[in-house]
């Protein structure tokens, strides 16, 4: 069942030029937008939205890609979003709730739809697959989403700033932030300062390594083989994405939520997690140029306390963050290899889940597949759904499926780089082999 509706306020919005019918309105206080086309296919695209910051509050994102939601209403789709009563921080329990709630007043309101797929990206690209392991899903697509889970996040974040402030920063909270403002500053100088010296570079180069952070950030350029270029874009996303969710108002809002500290690191051998890492090799380089002993700082960090987690935060955690594998719709991922969420999450939740298949794309950062890319993800989970089985997913035939689209279709913006670089992009779609997570 997806619960009793508590219907706030619905607006049926005239028919748009282009033909397409908007309802807008709110659902026990979630704000949501609905899309159908006038020739619609009978399917309807629930999409999930990723994080958003405190005082970030965007119109209800309908697709990950703007380009993504306009094909999609001309192919007939009917869209559907929600940013639900606390879109902020890590708002998986407010999805869960409110997500169904959207889709059953759709099938009261609009029509039933033969067919619903829940996706999104980021946090929502997680928010869906535990969507579809709470409720009745024909399909799952979850582009870019920490699939092994937010206490597996949670705790590599954890392993990255337990080696700035062992060999950087020792003034750096890493648990149970008191002051979210002052302690992302330190971590954001301690990476400056960092960058300037060999030494330096050495031990970032570590803690990127043992947290799976992927030295390689810039969209539009190949991996780096420079040691001094390989670090310097691993900490693009040390200043980026880990500055909130490892030192500031990230951490702050899933110890809020979870009543406590649910990310440890008690029994953790930093040397094992330097073993496994796939960035060891950029580690002992950093070294070696740097003059510097890497067993000395190895040392450092076997001998430093520990963190210990709080065992109900990480109770609630692993309930509102954690996938089990046992969802009831097939799965399509989408990642970008050199993603700061690491592809090893994609491996870890390949354990748990059968009915799934994972995509790849030859790309750096966060989120960055095209609109066409995803459109074709979207058609491999509608191929399975339809066939009963899996159609090749051969790197070849999806970068032919891709190619298809105009070039309006697969640009991306670095939005790390200043200004802005926005390009038109090749298809990127590559056989990847995840390895090992570092952290057991």
């Amino acid at each position: 069942m997806l619960g009793k509706l508590l219907l706030a306020v619905s607006l049926l919005m005239p028919v748009e030029p282009s033909g397409t019918t908007v309802h807008t309105g709110q659902i026990d206080g979630a704000e949501y937008r609905v899309e159908v086309p006038s020739r619609w296919n009978g399917t309807l695209l629930l999409y999930s939205h990723g994080t958003y910051p405190a005082g970030y509050n965007p119109p209800v994102e309908m697709a990950s890609r703007p380009a993504a939601r306009d094909e999609l209403l001309a192919r007939g789709y009917a869209l559907a979003a929600s940013r639900y009563r606390v879109p902020h921080g890590h708002a998986i329990p407010d999805a869960l709730r409110d997500q169904p709630a959207l889709v059953s007043w759709f099938s009261r309101e609009v029509a039933r739809p033969r067919r619903v797929i829940a996706w999104g990206s980021s946090l929502g690209g997680l928010t869906s697959v535990m969507l579809g392991e709470s409720n009745r899903f024909d399909g799952v697509l979850s582009l870019c989403g920490a699939l092994g889970g937010a206490v597996m996040r949670s705790n590599q974040l954890l392993d990255l700033g337990f080696v700035f402030r062992t060999l950087l920063e020792p003034s750096l909270e890493v648990a149970r932030v008191s002051d979210v403002a002052v302690n992302e500053k330190r971590a954001v100088g301690a990476i400056d300062t960092a960058l300037g010296s060999g030494p330096g570079r050495a031990r970032l180069a570590l803690a990127n390594a043992v947290a799976g952070i992927p030295a390689w950030s810039r969209v539009h350029e190949p991996r780096p083989t420079e040691v001094v270029d390989a670090v310097t874009q691993a900490a693009v996303h040390d200043r980026t994405l880990a500055r909130s969710l490892a030192w500031g108002s990230g951490r702050a809002d899933i110890e809020a939520r979870s009543g406590g500290n649910p990310s440890w690191n008690t029994g953790v051998d930093y040397r094992v997690l330097l073993e496994r890492s796939v960035s060891k090799d950029l580690v002992l380089a950093a070294y070696r140029e740097a003059g510097v002993s890497l067993e000395a700082d190895l040392s450092a960090l076997g001998a430093a306390p520990r963190v210990s987690a709080d065992a109900a935060a990480v109770r609630w955690l692993h309930s509102f963050g954690d996938p089990a594998g046992r969802g009831n719709a097939p799965v399509v991922t989408l990642h970008a290899v050199g993603d700061p969420t690491g592809t090893e999450h994609e491996r870890a939740y390949a354990t748990r889940e059968r009915d799934v298949r994972q995509l790849f794309v030859n790309r750096a950062g966060h989120c960055m597949h095209t609109a066409a890319e995803e459109l074709v993800a979207l058609r491999v989970l509608e191929d399975r759904i339809s066939a009963g089985r899996w159609q090749s997913v051969q790197p070849d035939r999806l970068n032919g499926l891709a190619g298809q689209y105009g070039p309006e279709m697969r640009v991306l913006q670095d939005w790390t780089t200043t200004p802005p670089r926005e390009e038109t992009v090749a298809p990127g779609f590559v056989t990847h082999h995840p390895g090992r997570f570092p952290r057991p």
